[in-house]
């Protein structure tokens, strides 16, 4: 069984950075496309970023783009999000999700089989 466990979140003021860090065991992650979520209290679930499971590509959402990196690597069977320039609009908590292989709509959270359980980010004004 696949388990995803993310880490790395906090609480930080505005202008500040993180980097959040999801490890897969049961599974190898170059096996998966990955992606991160997020969800803001009273909200839905919202895409932040994805990588391919070739590794080729990455994708982000419009309110992240420039700011945010997705990475994975592949020997510590990781995926990190390197978040900088966060502001209170960051503040979710944040999900990890493998998506099934063969599904490529990255921004479909339902196209994602496994999840962690999620870390708190904060950001103070």
């Amino acid at each position: 069984q696949v388990q995803l466990v993310e880490s790395g979140g906090g609480l930080v003021q505005a202008g500040d950075s993180l980097r959040l860090t999801c490890a897969v065991s049961g599974g190898t992650v170059s096996s998966y496309g990955m992606g991160w979520f997020r969800q803001a209290s009273g909200k839905e679930r919202e895409f932040v970023a994805a990588v391919g499971w070739t590794g080729g590509g990455t994708y982000y959402g419009d309110s992240v783009k420039g700011r945010f990196t997705i990475s994975r690597d592949n020997a510590k069977n990781t995926v990190a999000l390197q978040m900088n320039s966060l502001n209170p609009e960051d503040t979710a908590v944040y999900y990890c999700g493998a998506r099934r292989p063969g599904y490529t709509d990255y921004v479909d959270s339902s196209n994602y089989e496994y999840w962690g359980q999620g870390t708190q980010v904060t950001v103070s004004s």
